[in-house]
């Protein structure tokens, strides 16, 4: 036992150290963790054999809940609402766009019936979040014309929807013999979005509800408490045939751009966890993989990833944009930025649990090829593209940060004492239920002659002296 717990805490600081090494040049932490992952396998030096893809689908879906739920507790609602229509589209049309093309493709190129070819389609249709978040954060890539928020709301919500028409595929080949009609699918369709969105919006403003109102002791608790809730969420919403993933996502937006009690410490957290649950991810399906299989998917891996590239990201992102009058440039570097992921190599292991031996080419293999070849082609000619195209906003290469929630404002932060009266509103309160607003941060509190250092069970007095940190004018009236 400890010798196995020495070598995760082990590995787990290599891709720490590993991840902090490559940052700086761009290298996505997908392709830093797979990596990683394949060569501690049977393949690799580390000599681990691993084939258990039951393991690796319920790890997976675990770590994705989590990835889905921190998508859309970092974005940032304000930066990212002007662009919410465009990336919408992107992410659910765009996707099926992506699907229907590489499914065509597969099924001409390769022989394969066209259902086989749009499971392929649909398990790469989605783009990989973590992926672009590295190189836009890593290289300062501040680009123009809101791209950067429309990259990043659209690669952190389309995951879903690939989720969806890849089990949605998966149902259509098992039942060939038996009658799913379109009206069908398209109901399959409704109620999952539906379901998702309804359990999503409800869940979120209950725990907004409650974690304004509720006084807990503990400060760690709220946290732990928000944990237990996206699990719970994503597992009721599956359960009665909801889209998890959209529904954790759609969880995440809302309580994120929600004012509470201690959502600092509960965004460095979440922040925290969601690296935790990449590591793990990454690391895994690193693992599954044998890398001496590669060379024989990679005239095929090279085939679809070059189609993705110059034809069906292309047709959807222009299909799209133009209709949204987007520049012509702009579209380009839009549909560059299609890198696949970590979220197509587990919707591949989905398949293979689905249908075992009975796929007619390698899929877990052929998708991860796809995988690495996308992230270090688009990936690392992104940049270059971006100045090419001169979409990059030189002038404030900070800004690209402000598209999260975790982004703290550099200007006019100061110091401010505020005291507390009978008629004031927060009087009596205890912080956790004051709604004391997001940008004002209570270091601590002077009673008489004492220091209290706050707390979300804290209760205003009358004469409390509250010393605050701040942007912008510090005000508590109403």
């Amino acid at each position: 036992m400890y010798i196995t717990l020495i070598v995760v805490s082990l590995i787990v600081l290599l891709c720490i150290f590993l991840n902090k090494a490559l940052y700086r040049f761009g290298v996505p932490s997908l392709l830093v963790f797979l990596v990683l992952g394949m060569l501690m396998g049977s393949d690799g030096i580390g000599g681990i054999y691993f084939d258990n893809f039951d393991i690796a689908e319920e790890v997976s879906y675990f770590a994705l809940v989590f990835i889905m739920f921190y998508g859309g507790f970092g974005t940032k609602w304000d930066t990212a609402k002007p662009v919410a229509v465009k990336a919408g589209i992107m992410s659910s049309l765009g996707t099926v766009i992506t699907a229907v093309v590489i499914g065509f493709f597969c099924s001409i190129i390769f022989g394969v019936p066209f259902l086989y070819g749009l499971l392929f389609g649909s398990i790469v249709g989605s783009t990989d979040a973590a992926s672009v978040f590295s190189i836009l954060r890593s290289r300062k890539l501040n680009l123009k014309n809101g791209l950067a928020p429309l990259l990043e709301l659209e690669s952190g919500s389309n995951d879903p929807f690939a989720y969806m028409m890849t089990t949605l595929t998966i149902s259509v080949i098992q039942v060939q013999g038996e009658d799913m009609g379109v009206f069908s699918i398209v109901g399959t369709i409704a109620a999952q979005i539906g379901i998702a969105v309804t359990i999503g919006t409800v869940i979120a403003v209950a725990t907004v509800f409650v974690l304004k109102h509720l006084n807990l002791e503990v400060d760690g608790f709220y946290p732990i408490l928000i944990f237990a809730i996206i699990i719970l969420s994503f597992s009721l919403c599956s359960m009665i045939g909801g889209n998890g993933f959209l529904c954790v996502y759609i969880l995440g937006i809302i309580v994120g751009n929600s004012s509470f009690f201690n959502k600092i410490s509960t965004v460095n957290f979440f922040d925290s966890i969601s690296w935790i649950m990449q590591i793990m991810l990454f690391f895994i399906l690193g693992l599954l993989s044998f890398p001496s299989h590669l060379p024989s998917v990679a005239i095929p891996g090279i085939i679809i990833s070059v189609l993705l590239i110059v034809a069906a990201r292309p047709l959807a992102t222009f299909s799209i944009l133009s209709w949204f009058r987007v520049p012509f440039k702009d579209q380009i570097l839009v549909s560059w930025v299609g890198l696949r992921g970590a979220a197509s190599i587990v919707f591949a292991v989905v398949a293979i649990k689905a249908f075992g031996d009975g796929l007619p080419y390698d899929l877990f293999h052929l998708v991860f090829f796809v995988a690495l070849f996308s992230v270090m082609i688009q990936g690392t000619l992104m940049p270059l593209i971006a100045n090419k195209l001169d979409l990059v906003d030189k002038d404030d290469e900070n800004a690209v940060m402000k598209t999260f929630t975790d982004y703290f404002d550099e200007t006019n932060t100061n110091l401010s004492e505020y005291r507390i009266t009978k008629s004031d509103r927060f009087w009596g309160k205890c912080i956790a239920q004051a709604d004391i607003p997001e940008n004002i941060l209570i270091l601590l509190i002077k009673r008489g002659d004492g220091i209290i250092l706050p707390k979300g069970s804290t209760e205003f007095m009358e004469d409390d002296i509250l010393v605050m940190s701040g942007d912008g004018q510090l005000s508590m009236q109403n």
